[in-house]
């Protein structure tokens, strides 16, 4: 994979084991600038609701905001007060309507044909210190739901199109000091970039970056590795810009720590020279000796240290995490990391969560894929758009190889400049293996057109990162014209009878499903319900255009050239309702629902991703009404699904065996068996070893429970946890069929941001911003998310239902 040779080695590089380089602390500093925003609707279609704003404010005059939220003296006393990320669709309660981008937004009234909630204003104020001037000062949002304008002071900094990448700005030239500051965005998303669910507003993280003149810019250190028999070359092209009125000298080193901090080598200092707004790309290499490699089973993080100094004094410090790993792809037997051949698991993603739709703590990310990886997961897809960095983090951190996937299929300047700004942001990540330049772009996919728009996104990516490749996710079949006539790896969105025929006439390109599977699925259903618009819990019904999930993976599995595949979804989504309409508010693809919680088809991808033993029965065994009556009645069977990695399985029904089966690599098993309360129980053999599990008919509900993921948290705001409910009997089982209504109250310095369930019919509100929290369980479950205040001590969360005894749950918050 690698097409270009690394730099030559530096001759003096050697290993040291004593301390870090002391040297003066330089200034850069990057401020969290997410706290005490002031937030309020305008209107995309009255200019005095939308607070005077025109276009003309920002054109005609520099600092012309008489009367408008960009004005110091404007009074926002009457706005609301807030915290960064910020989503405001997921508080707009659901509207029925035929509009499309209602349709595909969950039914959020935001959109064209609603322009009272389509136009968002953030406000902030900032103060700088007199001492700090003469430094740079950038202003930098990680993503803005969309098209959105930024002012400082009164003057207009610029305009980000995008939805999905961010944008940063240098507001050097005009901020005060010692005094207020006054920021200002505005956030219009009174049209839409996906058919998908995707928010408003400010709802990834605001940044304050202050560097000197002299210092790498963003996105300026390229950090990437090779292997050299027992040893890693580890290449660091480093960008230094001057932005200082005069030319200027300096030097610039790197060094290399693991994971704890240690000194592991250092590289000397390298002299440049700069011009006026001058800036150079400098390259440098260290060799590491017997490096512990990335891979999804150990995701090892070194870290690069890069130090500018000039005049013996340092200016800037920048650290950037790095994984040595090496990706390779074969015609024939698809992908390898570090040389062992990887079966791609993987599920697509969009990156909405219930309670709190696209603006998710930091913790959320960490959370989901720690829920993707429990199931087996190995690949996550950010479809179809740049994820939020904290993903990226995420995947680095937990094991999780991406493929990167920008917004459309587009060399344009708009396009290609996301293109770029993704490709420069994400590159330092070990966890991404692949870029994908778009997904099933039908009008031009197939065409000449789409094949050089493919070629000039190709050249960028090479041209920014020539150690990865990329792909396109393309819905056709056995076609080659177009864009998969230059892509490197052909993807597949379904079409999976297509797979076989493209492979034998286009034996040299690798292939991966970019798309597969799409079974609908509703978590603890089991009939079709066209009323509620749900759908069974298992692995049945698919659109025409999909496949049952054992039917993909089945002859991926059992393809070499075939590398796997990402499954449509990891986790359900807000919008695309899909198989139904209205009331239905979500989709149905997920193998998780949109809190996390594992449908039935979940166990099935578990049981031959997972490296352990699986072994899952389903549905549950509370079926009051449908025994065997007392005048003779046969009552109802059950269809018994048993998901498992076993062998074998034999299946009791209180006690009494109903046959034992031999288990097909990939597939699963089924009995029907006539409904009597009691107790099923599942016994497998699995390489010799027994396994059991069970599911049993329970009494009604007696108490609630409360389950945290985690329950210490960090006091500084920010930090949160998932905190799953139950109802269990008194005999201390839990009840699956439950459906009571939960309220919660919350003491000390926490607060909850969101509630959901799980249900895509359910219209209840995701927000309540008056404080008074609830939400019903759906089919025995919901969740809340707690977020942790600034100042340490216990926060106490009750959850209450009439006739239960209530749950109190004490979590711990430090600083």
């Amino acid at each position: 994979m690698y097409n270009k040779r690394l730099t030559c080695f530096l001759a003096a590089c050697c290993l040291l084991t004593g301390s870090l380089p002391v040297l003066a602390q330089s200034t850069r500093k990057k401020i969290n600038f997410d706290n005490d925003w002031k937030f309020h609707l305008g209107h995309a279609a009255d200019t005095l609701k939308d607070f005077n704003y025109t276009t003309a404010n920002s054109l005609h005059k520099s600092g012309n905001t008489w009367q408008t939220p960009m004005d110091a003296r404007f009074n926002d006393s009457n706005w609301r007060s807030l915290q960064l990320p910020h989503d405001w669709v997921v508080e707009l309660p659901f509207e029925n309507s035929l509009n499309a981008h209602v349709m595909s937004h969950g039914y959020k009234p935001v959109g064209g044909l609603y322009p009272q909630n389509s136009i968002g204003w953030y406000r902030k104020k900032f103060t700088l210190n007199r001492t700090d001037s003469g430094q740079r000062f950038v202003l930098q949002f990680d993503g803005v739901f969309r098209d959105s304008r930024v002012w400082v002071n009164g003057i207009y900094l610029g305009n980000n199109f995008s939805g999905y990448i961010g944008m940063s700005y240098d507001i050097t030239d005009y901020v005060y000091f010692n005094r207020p500051n006054i920021v200002v965005v505005r956030a219009d998303a009174s049209q839409y970039e996906g058919w998908f669910y995707e928010g408003a507003g400010i709802y990834r993280h605001a940044w304050l970056q202050q560097y000197n003149n002299l210092h790498i810019p963003e996105d300026g250190i390229f950090v990437h590795t090779k292997e050299q028999g027992s040893n890693a070359a580890v290449a660091a092209a480093i960008k230094v810009s001057n932005r200082n009125y005069s030319a200027t000298d300096g030097t610039v080193y790197n060094y290399i720590t693991d994971r704890e901090g240690r000194l592991l080598i250092q590289s000397p200092e390298q002299s440049f020279s700069l011009p006026v707004n001058g800036s150079a790309v400098i390259q440098q290499s260290l060799l590491l000796n017997n490096p512990v490699l990335w891979s999804v089973e150990t995701p090892y993080l070194y870290r690069l240290v890069t130090v500018v100094k000039s005049g013996g004094k340092e200016l800037d410090r920048v650290t950037t995490r790095f994984g040595i790993r090496t990706i390779t792809f074969d015609k024939d037997s698809g992908l390898y990391v570090n040389g062992k051949n990887v079966k791609v698991k993987g599920v697509n993603c969009h990156q909405d969560h219930a309670g709190v739709g696209s603006a998710l703590p930091d913790y959320l990310q960490y959370y989901r894929i720690r829920l993707l990886k429990e199931m087996g997961v190995n690949a996550y897809r950010a479809s179809h758009n740049p994820p939020t960095p904290e993903l990226l983090d995420a995947c680095d951190s937990l094991g999780m190889l991406v493929m990167d996937e920008t917004r459309q299929l587009n060399s344009g300047h708009e396009y290609m400049n996301q293109f770029e700004r993704m490709l420069l942001r994400d590159r330092n990540h070990p966890s991404i293996f692949m870029w994908s330049i778009g997904n099933e772009e039908g009008w031009i996919h197939t065409n000449s057109i789409g094949r050089r728009i493919a070629q000039s996104m190709l050249a960028k990516q090479q041209e920014l990162d020539p150690t990865r490749t990329s792909t396109y996710a393309a819905d056709v079949a056995n076609v080659f014209t177009g864009v998969n006539e230059v892509i490197p790896i052909r993807g597949f969105n379904y079409r999976v009878p297509g797979v076989d025929p493209y492979h034998r006439d286009h034996p040299h390109q690798p292939i991966i499903g970019t798309e597969m599977g799409s079974t609908v699925t509703t978590r603890g259903i089991y009939v079709k319900d066209s009323i509620n618009c749900y759908v069974p819990d298992q692995d049945i019904t698919f659109p025409w255009w999909a496949d049952r999930a054992e039917t993909w993976w089945s002859q991926a599995a059992e393809r070499p050239f075939w590398m796997g595949g990402f499954v449509w979804t990891g986790f359900d989504y807000r919008g695309e309702p899909t198989p139904y309409q209205w009331p239905n508010i979500n989709s149905h693809f997920g193998i998780m629902d949109m809190c996390g919680f594992p449908k039935n088809i979940y166990y099935y991808y578990q049981s031959w991703w997972a490296d352990k033993d699986v072994l899952h029965i389903s549905p549950h065994w509370n079926w009051s009404g449908r025994t065997p009556s007392q005048k003779g009645g046969a009552g109802d069977t059950i269809d018994v699904w048993v998901n498992s990695n076993a062998q074998q399985v034999e299946l009791f029904l209180n006690g009494k065996s109903l046959g034992k089966k031999e288990m097909q690599p990939n597939r699963h098993l089924q009995w029907k068996v006539l409904y009597k309360p009691g107790i099923v129980k599942a016994i497998g053999y699995r390489n010799g070893k027994k396994i059991q599990t069970q599911v049993e008919t329970t009494d009604d509900a007696w108490q609630v429970v409360l389950t945290p993921d985690q329950t210490t948290l960090t006091a500084d705001g920010k930090d949160a946890t998932v905190i799953n409910v139950t109802v269990k009997d008194k005999k201390g089982r839990e009840v699956p069929n439950a459906g009571h209504l939960i309220q919660f109250a919350v003491q000390g310095n926490g607060a909850i941001i969101g509630v959901g369930n799980g249900d895509p019919s359910s219209h209840e509100p995701d927000k309540y911003l008056t404080g008074q929290w609830q939400r019903r369980l759906f089919n025995g479950k919901c969740q809340l998310i707690l977020q942790a205040g600034t100042a340490a001590g216990d926060i106490t969360v009750e959850a209450s239902a009439n006739g239960l005894q209530k749950a109190t749950l004490t979590i711990q918050s430090h600083q």
